[in-house]
């Protein structure tokens, strides 16, 4: 009874906070209407990655409240790559992108080799989309208009989602993803905190 209760509170608080997951970034965006710091890779990466994520759930029959909240997470993250576009001076470029996620998702069921060996590639390219964003800061040595408080909240979802795929699917592909995803997360939120506040120490030591 205990572990169905913690069941529950961990899917619901996952599809809780990725409701709002992307919305501080997103408010972040519009604010400074400037996406510097926030690498558009990183973006079309994770994108890629859920829908193969959500797709892979679904075609197999997983249960709804384990993966319910990767439609809002896309959709979310569809409103963060137009702005990105819109900022850039490219949103031409959003009929190709959708195009080619269109297309790309409409693939992935074709055969079921298909969708296994997405879902295989699927924590890499998630990986990567984390890595574009740890190299864009890098690169640039400031963290910029990227949001500490979205990849806090992305920390704790993956942690949440940990336990709930351990007790329900064991399934060890989502698991080994999950993991990943939650040190890649933690590693990016570090890297933004501590390039926030090398920023605040500079702007403290002007005014000294």
């Amino acid at each position: 009874m205990q572990s169905d209760t913690l069941l529950h509170v961990a899917n619901f608080s996952t599809l809780f906070v990725c409701m709002v997951l992307k919305f501080p970034q997103i408010f972040a965006l519009v604010r400074a209407k400037s996406p510097s710091g926030i690498s558009l890779n990183s973006v079309l990466l994770e994108l890629t990655g859920f829908i193969i994520f959500v797709t892979y759930q679904m075609y197999y029959d997983y249960p709804p409240p384990t993966y319910l909240e990767y439609p809002i997470l896309i959709a979310q993250d569809v409103i963060l790559l137009l702005l990105i576009l819109h900022y850039n001076g490219s949103l031409r470029l959003s009929l190709l992108y959708a195009l080619l996620l269109v297309g790309g998702w409409r693939l992935l069921t074709v055969e079921r080799w298909i969708i296994d060996l997405a879902m295989s590639l699927c924590t890499f390219i998630s990986a990567a989309s984390k890595l574009a964003q740890l190299q864009c800061m890098w690169s640039s040595k400031d963290a910029g208009q990227v949001s500490a408080l979205t990849w806090a909240m992305g920390t704790y979802t993956c942690i949440a989602r940990i336990y709930t795929t351990t007790v329900t699917t064991g399934d060890m592909q989502v698991l080994v993803r999950f993991v990943a995803m939650t040190l890649l997360n933690l590693w990016v939120l570090l890297t933004v905190v501590y390039y926030q506040q090398r920023r605040s120490g500079s702007s403290l030591k002007k005014y000294d």
